[in-house]
């Protein structure tokens, strides 16, 4: 039995999306050094190409920099050769700083998306611990780090090594001519040593790319009970998906309820309303009951039939949003109101009596309690 337990804790199913989500969340995202280091490479290597001009530039600065005396004696002063160099630095991020760093922010979206969260910089004790350390540099991770590092340095050894040995003949002759020649023999073959490095390492970044690709799904694999957690948080547990249920049958019994009262119409005796998104039917006799009886409520469409229904059945209303909210939220269809609203009810219907009798009066101000106070979702008011 423990050996089955065990088992079914080993985290060999792939990560749901909820999961993935999460991670992305806490700022793990797929990262590849490799592949930010060949695209600023070939970044910046095709800039300097695109941008001569400042090449030109930039080693000019340099070389004013190592000159001395006659400049000095001509005017030209230390200030002005750090305001010069200054404005090479602006330049400089603009021309390559600006770039590589759009760059950059281009290539994690493509490799693994990006997320800003401060989860991922918070400062975590166990970071702190000497024997995690120790476990991190011989995890299978710092083996792969160690064949990645050797793989790197015997690729573009050997790439190096093939380009300078195939050129050797003619860097033989460096010695017989002048210095300008010599140079300018020298870095003629720069651009194939610098295409046959971007190639290598390029396949590094493939590489790479792959195994973070493959460690990061690893890293958030899902054992058995791992997913029936995550399905009773995302989906609620028994209980509380049985309470749902409840409530949904109860709120589907309340609307056929509420559908059914409107048949009651004609035995109204005042219809309080919002003046359309709340209607309330009242039935109050003397002598037939202590209090008046809601017979119809409604809100919304409900609302609306039973205002267009008391219209034809020529039942008087009043609007009130207050009351009619009041009654709709705390007394149920077939009872009589709460005693916290006789009063107030006592002044509507006594208002709809004398307008009945053929009086000219104003609507009057209806006061409830506080806590009677709703708006439109049911929510108090205090």
């Amino acid at each position: 039995m423990a050996e089955d337990k065990d088992e079914s804790q080993e985290k060999t199913q792939d990560p749901s999306s909820r999961r993935l989500e999460k991670a992305r969340e806490e700022g793990k995202v797929v990262k590849s050094t490799e592949v930010f280091v060949f695209v600023l490479l070939a970044a910046g290597i095709l800039l300097m190409q695109i941008t001569p001009f400042f090449i030109e530039d930039f080693l000019k600065l340099c070389k004013g920099f190592f000159i001395f005396g006659l400049e000095v004696k001509h005017g030209h002063s230390a200030l002005g050769s750090i305001s010069t160099a200054i404005d090479m630095v602006v330049k400089t991020v603009i021309v390559f700083g600006i770039p590589l760093a759009i760059v950059c922010i281009i290539t994690q979206f493509i490799i693994g998306g990006i997320n800003f969260s401060l989860k991922s910089i918070y400062w975590k004790m166990e970071k702190m611990n000497p024997i995690s350390g120790i476990k991190r540099i011989f995890s299978l991770n710092g083996l792969v780090n160690l064949v990645k590092a050797l793989l790197k340095v015997f690729l573009l050894g050997t790439i190096s090594f093939f380009i300078i040995k195939k050129n050797v003949p003619d860097l033989t002759y460096l010695t017989t001519t002048n210095l300008a020649s010599a140079f300018g023999k020298t870095v003629s073959f720069f651009p194939e040593l610098v295409l046959a490095l971007l190639l290598g390492l390029a396949l590094i970044a493939i590489l790479d790319l792959a195994w973070q690709k493959y460690d990061y799904i690893k890293q958030l694999r899902m054992s058995h009970q791992d997913i029936k957690d995550e399905y009773k948080e995302t989906d609620g547990q028994p209980e509380v998906k049985q309470k749902i249920r409840k409530l949904q049958m109860q709120a589907a019994s309340k609307a056929a309820k509420e559908n059914a009262s409107i048949d009651n119409l004609s035995e109204a005796t005042a219809i309080i309303t919002n003046p359309t998104h709340f209607a309330v039917a009242l039935k109050y006799e003397v002598g037939e009951s202590k209090a008046p009886i809601v017979i119809a409520k409604g809100r919304g469409k409900v609302a609306e039939q039973i205002i267009s229904k008391s219209n034809e059945l020529g039942i008087s209303k009043m609007q009130s949003p207050v009351l009619a909210r009041a009654i709709y939220y705390t007394c149920e269809i077939g009872e009589e109101i709460i005693s916290k609203l006789y009063s107030a009810v006592a002044i509507a219907l006594a208002y709809i009596y004398k307008v009945n009798n053929g009086e000219n009066m104003d609507e009057p101000e209806i006061e409830i309690p506080n806590d009677l106070v709703f708006d439109e979702f049911g929510n108090k008011n205090v």
